[in-house]
């Protein structure tokens, strides 16, 4: 019983990762003006952040539509798949997952297995990273699932954005009454709450005092666990932070695993350029047994 996996741009997978585990990636599109691009596929970085800084326009973006989830999965099943695993964008910032999970009741030429990352980048990626490891070990969906659900529920993230104008502009900011305001050099923290949803919580007036808080939070966090851990230095488009960001997480969590991801034009819409992170959960490569 063969089984796909499948995801969405938003998970910013390598093209190494995609290759080496066989993993379908659907892409997000991207309205710049009156062009629309694929993510990934017709839009490159620079192209984007130049369009951030240069046009009056705030770009948007357009969820994978049903018909290219069909699409997909009529192929994968033409190809002799008859399982598919499908891990995508939070539900608390986009209604794909709902819109996913009404046609997966109708479709029959595969059985679906849809599953809710309730976060982006990283955090859908180990989830998927996990899923296409244990199907290259002959697992089953039904064994693969608990593991997905489990692995959910180690992880955390914080992230800092340079301004809220791009969350708030696009509504994907839950909690925005409580930071509107004199926010001029100040640097909002916010997490994804246990819905999927982005959530301000503290603000501090510099990347650095971000870092320090929290640094300090995932030191609370690993005095409570026994698993290993990987933790992902997420940036948009600012790689020298970034370096600096892993240098000091290797200086003062020297026993994780420490990887790098960068946000691409579907999330930096809404996060903006400069955004920086830090998502942590247990170690997939320690969950394939």
């Amino acid at each position: 019983m063969p089984t796909a996996v499948v995801t969405d741009t938003a998970a910013y997978l390598t093209p190494e990762q995609i290759k080496k585990y066989h993993v379908t990636v659907l892409p997000i599109t991207v309205i710049l003006g009156e062009q629309q691009y694929k993510e990934t596929e017709e839009l490159d970085l620079p192209t984007f952040y130049n369009y951030l800084k240069t046009e009056k326009d705030l770009p948007t973006t357009s969820q994978v539509s049903m018909g290219q989830i069909e699409q997909a999965y009529d192929r994968l099943a033409s190809e002799g798949y008859d399982s598919i695993i499908s891990i995508h964008l939070s539900s608390g910032i986009t209604s794909f997952m709902d819109n996913l999970r009404m046609f997966c009741k109708t479709y029959d030429k595969a059985k679906i297995y849809p599953f809710d990352s309730l976060v982006a980048s990283a955090g859908e990626a180990d989830l998927v990273l996990l899923a296409a490891a244990l199907v290259q070990k002959g697992k089953t969906p039904e064994q693969i699932m608990p593991k997905l659900e489990e692995l959910r529920s180690t992880r955390d993230v914080y992230f800092a954005v340079d301004d809220l104008k791009h969350l708030m502009r696009t509504g994907r900011l839950s909690n925005r009454s409580a930071f509107v305001g004199n926010l001029l050099n100040i640097k909002p923290l916010l997490t994804f709450d246990p819905e999927g949803k982005i959530v301000a919580i503290d603000k501090e007036r510099t990347m650095k005092r971000c870092l320090r808080m929290i640094l300090q939070k995932m030191q609370n966090n690993f005095e409570k666990v026994d698993y290993p851990i990987l933790a992902t230095v997420i940036d948009a488009n600012n790689e020298e932070v970034a370096q600096n960001w892993v240098d000091q997480l290797q200086e003062t969590f020297p026993d994780i695993r420490i990887a790098r991801s960068q946000l691409g034009p579907a999330i930096s819409v809404h996060t903006g350029e400069k955004t920086m992170g830090i998502l942590w959960d247990r170690d997939w490569k320690t969950m394939l047994d």
